[in-house]
């Protein structure tokens, strides 16, 4: 709300698409309660996924930190590399390591990215790596080219990564439990901070 209101008062952010924002919070509790509806389609992938040794997730802008923590929360339950990057950052460096051996998770929603993430999509299946995309329900076109989709609600732009970042979360679950993982207390990790 304070974001809402500074980008009011300097001008950024009409009334009318404030409101819209607004909206799409009050709705961002149903889209996720949807969204944790796709945990078994989510475990299912996770059974084909289980065994490979590295993943990269890839996202654009609001959504590159959402990929970040993707790969952060897969090291940290299931103890299998993972990087996180910015899908303009692709080609300095992790293109080297794509291959039928690496999952990429790539979040593609319909946003002012769509197209630089789908060209990042083709880049990766160029080099046979295995294409699991985060996307929007009915998105034919990107479905086409992954390998797995899972489709979540649409929402806002700016709302879109408190749903995206669900699946991902839900996947290193699940990975984990597979593995063995005792996911409530991982190892090396400490519940608080207790060191700076």
């Amino acid at each position: 709300m304070i974001a809402l209101a500074l980008g009011r008062l300097r001008g950024y952010l009409s009334n009318i698409d404030g409101w819209k924002l607004i909206d799409g919070l009050l709705e961002v509790p149903d889209t996720m309660q949807r969204t944790l509806g796709l945990d078994g389609q989510i475990r299912q992938l996770a059974e084909e996924l289980v065994s490979y040794p590295s993943f990269l997730y890839l996202g654009r802008g609001i959504h590159h930190p959402i990929a970040l923590e993707g790969a952060l929360k897969l090291k940290e339950l299931s103890y299998i590399h993972a990087e996180g990057y910015a899908g303009g950052e692709m080609k300095h460096g992790p293109i080297a390591l794509i291959d039928h051996a690496m999952p990429v998770v790539a979040l593609t929603p319909r946003d002012a990215s769509y197209d630089r993430m789908v060209a990042n999509v083709e880049e990766v299946r160029a080099r046979g790596g295995r294409v699991i995309v985060i996307c929007h329900e009915g998105d034919a076109e990107i479905a086409r080219r992954a390998n797995h989709v899972i489709a979540v609600p649409p929402s806002p732009d700016l709302l879109a990564p408190l749903v995206s970042v669900l699946p991902l979360q839900l996947l290193a679950y699940h990975i984990a439990v597979l593995r063995g993982c005792d996911v409530d207390q991982p190892r090396s990790l400490a519940k608080s901070v207790t060191v700076e």
